[in-house]
């Protein structure tokens, strides 16, 4: 007997949020969306803690939510768009533990011509179990869709709050890094799939 692996997404989670957050208020596009989850078995590593990348699942839970109320979701479904990453970086700070309640908090801290610069972060009680920022951008078949764009189709014309300087900083040493990324086992290896 050969047992199917359960889908590494948590589509009931998704769906549970997707179903609290139609009737929760509409925020502006830097408005402050909540989330409250539980660490599940499932969620954990071989460390009894909550694996890094489930941890990236729940933020995108957050994200999700978070376009749902400022009216980015519809308008993602209405003009055939995605929203995806174009950059994050995070940071740990303590472990989330099994059945361990705690409240992801996602922003929007501002955006530039193509790129939206969120917050993110876990709390277990008072304590900031983790910080993301994240580089979020519109996309359709063409590629990006710029930022003014997307304001338009939400309705909205608010010109950016200005961006931390913490953000503006990672934005620049971001843009320092090369492109693509040197890998010698790669570069290795497609010289002898080219042999």
């Amino acid at each position: 007997m050969v047992m199917k692996r359960p889908p590494m997404y948590p589509i009931v989670r998704l769906a549970l949020e997707y179903l609290r957050n139609r009737r929760a208020a509409p925020l502006p596009l830097d408005g402050e969306h909540l989330s409250r989850h539980r660490c599940w078995p499932q969620d954990i590593d071989i460390f009894l803690e909550m694996n890094n990348g489930r941890i990236l699942t729940i933020l995108d839970l957050g994200r999700t939510g978070l376009a749902q109320r400022t009216g980015l979701l519809g308008v993602l479904r209405r003009e055939g768009w995605a929203l995806t990453l174009a950059g994050i970086s995070v940071r740990f700070r303590k472990r989330i533990r099994p059945f361990a309640r705690f409240t992801v908090c996602s922003r929007c801290v501002g955006w530039d011509d193509r790129f939206m610069y969120l917050d993110q972060s876990i709390w277990i009680g008072e304590t900031c179990a983790m910080q993301a920022l994240v580089r979020a951008v519109v996309t359709d078949a063409n590629g990006i869709v710029p930022t003014p764009r997307v304001q338009n189709a939400l309705g909205r014309t608010q010109p950016s709050p200005d961006l931390p300087d913490w953000v503006d900083n990672w934005i620049a040493a971001d843009a320092t890094r090369p492109w693509p990324p040197a890998c010698l086992s790669t570069d290795q290896s497609r010289k002898a799939d080219a042999a």
